[in-house]
């Protein structure tokens, strides 16, 4: 393969091997109903994590936990219109928790970064192989390749699609504004499908969270730091780029970092908050977490931070 950029991941993430993850809650009447049954939780999240909570998550805690997931900004929407009560919400973006969610407290507990998958199987792909880190967006611009991506009026990573685009204009110093040239909207996709249009063959490559790509073992290009949305140092630069939502919310480039709550909280809840932002299961599906995560916004409970 062609660019030290270029990333070739092929193995799969089993549901035993999470089993085995470090952390595992303990067995605890707390977790149980009156009649034997574990308690359940339920739980809205952003689609990026939706794979790593049902099998690295879901197997390593006792409660029975029922996750729905979807784009964060419609995570966010649906709870702020009354039409969801999660006990557990976890989102893509933390500025959500400033508007439309605005809860007492949160917390930060992984990063991840903007990537570029692709399906070396087909000619597109094939094409962006070759092309590398400093030249994938040259053979984009040909019109020959499809590249899917989400709805950024319902998903962060959408937004942040086109702010990847924008920042790439200005690093790579093209006469093109690749926002304005490569998103087509008939390439837009669920985030939860995304990836998944690969094995259909639907499109030769997808704009995607880094861990969306190493959870399936897809190929993918790793982008420089100052567009890819990982790089702390970077975070001036991000917050260049912006994105009006319907709403009129106007949301910001900055460093990717997902952020979690407690909306109804009982010792179940706790205990699988816990293992959500502490869980080894993060690093096992492609999650960066800092060294200083998880990190506390608000007045958190003493029972989530000790």
């Amino acid at each position: 393969m062609a660019g030290d950029g270029l990333r070739s991941r092929r193995r799969s993430v089993l549901s035993a091997t999470a089993v085995a993850l470090s952390g595992v809650a303990g067995c605890s009447d707390t977790l149980h109903g009156t009649d034997g049954q574990s308690v359940t939780v339920s739980m809205l999240a952003a689609g990026s994590l939706n794979n790593a909570l049902e099998n690295g998550l879901r197997p390593s805690v006792d409660a029975t936990v029922q996750i729905e997931a979807h784009g964060s900004a419609e995570v966010a929407r649906l709870i702020a219109a009354g039409q969801k009560d999660p006990d557990l919400v976890s989102v893509a973006d933390i500025a959500l928790f400033d508007s439309p969610l605005q809860p007492d407290w949160f917390a930060e507990f992984a990063t991840n970064s903007v990537v570029i998958a692709y399906n070396p199987n087909t000619d597109g792909g094939k094409q962006l192989a070759d092309a590398g880190t400093e030249n994938w967006y040259q053979p984009l611009l040909n019109g020959d390749i499809t590249i899917g991506r989400t709805d950024p009026d319902l998903d962060p990573l959408g937004y942040r699609a086109l702010f990847m685009l924008e920042l790439a204009t200005e690093h790579y110093g093209t006469d093109t504004n690749l926002r304005d040239a490569i998103p087509r909207t008939d390439q837009i996709y669920p985030e939860t499908q995304l990836i998944s249009q690969f094995e259909t063959g639907s499109v030769d490559a997808a704009i995607a969270y880094r861990n969306m790509a190493v959870e399936r073992g897809y190929d993918y290009i790793d982008l420089p730091a100052e567009i890819d949305l990982s790089e702390p140092s970077y975070t001036d630069t991000y917050e260049s780029a912006t994105y009006e939502l319907p709403s009129g919310t106007v949301v910001s480039g900055g460093l990717i970092s997902y952020g979690a709550t407690i909306r109804n909280q009982s010792p179940a809840a706790v205990d699988v908050f816990t293992e959500h932002i502490t869980g080894e299961y993060l690093n096992e599906f492609g999650f960066v977490v800092p060294d200083d995560y998880p990190r506390f916004t608000g007045n958190a409970p003493d029972e989530v931070t000790n």
